[in-house]
């Protein structure tokens, strides 16, 4: 879990802002606050991060209330480091975000997701050489929460999902569907899913948006142990700068 004593940030907390910015004496985003940490030169796209951990941070970060931005302080050492070639992990993280949003986002999102989610679990099934078949119990149990998308993005995905295209085209279709999801369907997912959550009503988004945070963090993580707490030094001239950035 992330609150284990070798993640734990120290008391003080950097002050964490929307966008991005030139210079730590400006502002910081999360991933801003990652690169500073990781000792890299000041980005929100710095290396120390799983590309697409990194764009959910992102997203999270601009699409949560300064006040609950608060809370997200203390994540940012758990992404330094964080790292996993496995497409595979790609796909996963772009399914743990559709799953969660698709249940609570307003309808005019929920189509989208919905194919979205089904897409993924069918990339995934032809990544893990598997013939597909009935999506798993996570997309199941969003899907059945909100049945007219459901219906609705099944009819889509049985003209234009990977297998479909395969028997059609042949197999290097479905491969070429698998490398253009890859590139574009999990980062379009992720993002989509974010706003989904942010613009939900009824909900506490800020919480939703930082536990969704947490388990994609464990997710790319796995059973690797956690990264160390960053160097207390280092940490409190983050916070500093962070700070005055914002007066």
């Amino acid at each position: 879990m992330l609150d284990d004593a070798r993640t734990a940030a120290p008391t003080s907390m950097p002050v964490l802002a929307r966008g991005r910015h030139r210079t730590p004496r400006t502002g910081a985003c999360f991933m801003e606050m990652a690169s500073y940490l990781a000792g890299e030169r000041w980005s929100d796209h710095p290396a120390c991060t799983h590309p697409l951990l990194a764009r959910l941070a992102r997203d999270v970060n601009d699409r949560t209330s300064d006040t609950g931005r608060a809370r997200l302080g203390r994540l940012v050492p758990s992404v330094v480091g964080l790292h996993d070639d496995d497409p595979a992990t790609d796909v996963r993280l772009a399914l743990l975000c559709t799953a969660a949003a698709l249940p609570v986002s307003a309808m005019e999102r929920q189509h989208a997701l919905a194919v979205a989610l089904l897409a993924g679990e069918e990339v995934l099934a032809h990544l893990e050489g598997r013939s597909g078949g009935e999506p798993s119990e996570a997309a199941r149990a969003a899907l059945a929460r909100v049945p007219g998308a459901a219906a609705w993005a099944r009819r889509f995905t049985e003209t234009t999902g990977p297998r479909a295209r395969a028997g059609h085209r042949g197999g290097g279709a479905a491969d070429r569907w698998v490398r253009g999801y890859l590139r574009h369907g999990a980062p379009s997912a992720v993002s989509l899913s974010v706003a989904g959550v942010a613009g939900a009503c009824g909900v506490d988004a800020d919480a939703l948006l930082h536990d969704l945070l947490v388990d994609a963090v464990a997710l790319v993580r796995g059973d690797r142990d956690p990264a160390a707490a960053p160097a207390p030094d280092r940490w409190a001239e983050a916070c500093r700068l962070s700070a005055a950035g914002r007066r």
